[in-house]
């Protein structure tokens, strides 16, 4: 007699496949099994669990004749844990048990209403899961995922949080010079915090003398009301004044360290800082810390000293109503600790992603015409978006715990109502307790819980500006750089002989790519060199190290005999004029910044004599306001500009004049006119100085007295430009290039 068929469920893949025994059994005991197609979309933990209803033991118990499943068998072995592909089970009969059980168990599965309540158990226990992770405690709660894990993040997380008595002391350093301020601010506070707490005595008085006929008693205690509340109203509006202008010094004071500490850091701070980052702690943080002095301690103090007189009122009316109150006010004050320390948390990682987000908008504004071109504006908004949902995910993390911290509130402030009722109540009928003796009590133990809950609050909120006040402090610690700490040697007469002595160098922030290799390199007085080289080769590095932005890290840079570390590098940055690559202005007019940073006195005509050399001075004339003209992005061309720069740098009157690819912007007839300038200096002229011109364009050096062939950190060709044409090397390939291109 044929066994009925036995169906079963398992999983295979993603999905759920019903399995059937369908056949006698074979020599070897086992029967074949039909695999039929996925009916349901189930998890893989669901169905393991429907198929462990049905243990091996079960089928030992059942069954005398043992089977071992065959290879068509393999997918239910694999979702039966206990099963070996080896353990030998009884074989199912039609009578049996099992194979009714299985039989439902595939019915159930295959039909509708199976799928349904399998749908429906996997929606709750996703629910089931969410709602540990938003327990308090849950893995949502994190913030390091959300905020990400740099390498600086990491390191960051790992020191030591910064103290709120330390953060205190550091604020209180910057407004100590004010400190008056700081102190009327709290005596007005004082007197305002008594006015309000002596409010809800007099209020009572008043009322329960007013109901027992006592009129000499209600005028007395309503003359006070009316004086405490003028009293409190003065004293707050000139608390809030005081605090608010401490507030002020405090904010514009740190700005000012800050800003200060920034620019005298080493060149290679900026490089490994974005502007959009350093912009973000001068403001966004700051102004974050804005909150310390005007609301934070403000509010706090009143609160700890309203808080403190509602206590001592309670324990003189009753010591056990006293100390139940205080019992929830403590527990309060534990959620207070928590809710504040994730606060502050939550506020460093918002600084972080701020400060990411800015530099996001500044790089993508300060190249919105490369964004325009290439038509990436969507992708630079989508850039945007990342940061902002970051933040978003913060924002609602914040939420929800202040939620949580509001709810604790509601109902500890409840518990408070209740026992006062229920415990004042029966003191009331017991004779110990008097109504108006009650009404006090209700209305000071409610003033201590919402004391309490907005210290609370407010603690948070100091939290989170000393978690945002983190990095300031930090670049306020910024020592500046050993340049500006130490006063160097001042020469009677630069003659601009400069040497660059077996100097190497890299980069800090590339230590394992060497930019220069052991150059040795002597220029004369009042000689023009001209540094030539495919990119990267090394010739702007030689300018930052001649100008000290970068020391060597081997060798010495030479001026005058004296190494560049031991003089006064402001005076000699003063004797030297620099034209960078690209040419930057600032955002006043053309007059401002062709004298920008020149330390001799000039007039007017010292600025056109500059101009005419740099020959800017014709169009600078056609401009609507002439040299008055403020300077906008729109307003002038890349070889106007390169033009103002030239003259910025020969209004210096320098001794030694540095044209990084100067002529990069200029046209050709500006090129010409930049020849000339060239050539005056080499002429003999009036006009005495060293010249270094740094070029790609190599028409523009040919004249130069020497012209330097630099290739991977190393100078491989030195000569003249006929010279080093017969050579056939490197220079030589250059030119023809060149020339190769133009013709």
């Amino acid at each position: 007699m044929a066994s009925p068929p036995i169906t079963a469920m398992a999983l295979r893949g993603g999905g759920c496949c019903s399995i059937t025994h369908t056949g006698p059994p074979r020599s070897n005991g086992c029967r074949p099994w039909h695999v039929s197609p996925s009916l349901s979309i189930l998890s893989p933990l669901l169905s393991s669990r429907l198929l462990r209803r049905r243990s091996p033991h079960h089928y030992q118990r059942h069954h005398h004749k043992t089977w071992i499943p065959s290879a068509a068998a393999a997918p239910v072995a694999l979702f039966l844990p206990r099963f070996s592909r080896c353990r030998r089970l009884s074989p199912p009969r039609a009578a049996s048990s099992s194979a009714s059980s299985l039989q439902r168990l595939g019915n159930a599965g295959d039909g509708e209403g199976g799928t349904r309540a399998l749908g429906i158990l996997d929606r709750l226990r996703t629910g089931l899961a969410l709602l540990r992770s938003v327990f308090p405690g849950g893995s949502w709660w994190a913030l390091e995922e959300i905020a990400g894990g740099g390498k600086e993040k990491r390191v960051r997380t790992r020191q030591k949080d910064l103290s709120v008595l330390f953060a205190l002391g550091r604020m209180w350093q910057l407004v100590a010079a004010d400190r008056w301020i700081i102190y009327a601010g709290f005596a007005t506070l004082l007197l305002a915090a008594l006015s309000d707490i002596s409010l809800p005595h007099f209020l009572a008085a008043s009322i329960f003398s007013a109901q027992s006929g006592d009129s000499i008693s209600f005028y007395r205690s309503a003359k006070l009301l009316v004086l405490l509340c003028f009293t409190s109203g003065i004293c707050s509006g000139l608390r809030g004044c005081f605090f608010g202008i401490g507030n002020m010094i405090l904010v514009k004071r740190m700005r000012e360290i800050v800003f200060s500490a920034l620019i005298f850091q080493d060149i290679c701070f900026f490089d490994e800082k974005t502007v959009g980052n350093l912009s973000s702690r001068l403001g966004a943080d700051c102004q974050q810390v804005s909150q310390v002095i005007g609301n934070d301690l403000n509010m706090i103090s009143r609160n700890v000293l309203q808080g403190s007189g509602a206590l001592i009122y309670l324990f003189i009316l009753s010591w056990p109503l006293a100390l139940s109150t205080l019992v929830i006010c403590f527990v309060l004050a534990i959620i207070m600790i928590f809710h504040g320390q994730y606060q502050k948390k939550a506020a460093k990682s918002t600084q972080d992603i701020t400060a990411s987000a800015n530099e996001v908008t500044q790089e993508v504004f300060s190249l919105i015409r490369t964004v325009r071109a290439f038509g990436t504006e969507k992708q630079e908004s989508e850039r945007y978006m990342k940061w902002l949902k970051k933040l978003a995910d913060i924002s609602l993390r914040q939420s929800v715990a202040y939620g949580f911290w509001n709810l604790s509130f509601g109902f500890l402030y409840h518990s408070t109502q209740v026992v006062a009722v229920l415990v004042g109540g029966a003191s009331m009928m017991a004779g110990h307790f008097s109504a108006e003796q009650l009404t006090k009590f209700i209305l000071y133990s409610e003033w201590l819980i919402y004391a309490t809950w907005r210290m609370a609050d407010n603690w948070s909120s100091l939290l989170q500006s000393i978690g945002a006040s983190e990095e300031v402090f930090k670049l306020m610690d910024l020592l500046p750089s050993k340049e500006f700490l130490t006063e160097g040697l001042k020469l009677q007469k630069l003659t601009g002989h400069v040497e660059f002595v077996n100097v190497s160098f890299y980069y800090p922030s590339r230590k394992t790519i060497p930019v220069l290799q052991n150059i040795n390199l002597t220029v004369f007085p009042n000689e023009v060199i001209a540094i030539v080289g495919l990119s990267g080769s090394g010739k702007s590095t030689l300018v930052n190290l001649l100008l000290n932005l970068y020391e060597p890290t081997s060798g010495q840079v030479l001026v005058d005999g004296f190494p560049v570390k031991d003089l006064d590098i402001k005076w000699l940055r003063g004797r030297i004029g620099y034209v960078g690559q690209e040419p930057r202005l600032f955002r006043m007019d053309i007059s401002s910044n062709i004298k920008y940073g020149c330390t001799r006195k000039i007039n007017h005509e010292d600025v056109e004599f500059a101009a005419k050399q740099a020959f800017a001075h014709e169009f600078i004339l056609s401009l609507p306001n002439g040299y008055e003209t403020l300077v906008d992005d729109d307003l002038l061309s890349g070889g106007q500009k390169q033009r103002i720069a030239i003259a910025r740098a020969i209004l210096r009157d320098p001794d030694i004049l540095i044209l990084d690819e100067a002529t990069s912007a200029l046209d050709a007839e500006s090129e010409h006119y930049v020849k000339r300038l060239l050539h005056s200096v080499q002429s003999g002229s009036k006009i005495q100085r060293t010249v270094i011109v740094i070029a790609h364009r190599l028409s523009t050096i040919q004249s130069a007295d020497r012209i330097i062939v630099m290739d991977s950190g190393n100078i491989v060709e030195m000569g003249n430009h006929l010279k080093l044409l017969s050579k056939n090397g490197i220079y030589a390939r250059l030119t023809e290039r060149q020339t190769d291109t133009i013709t």
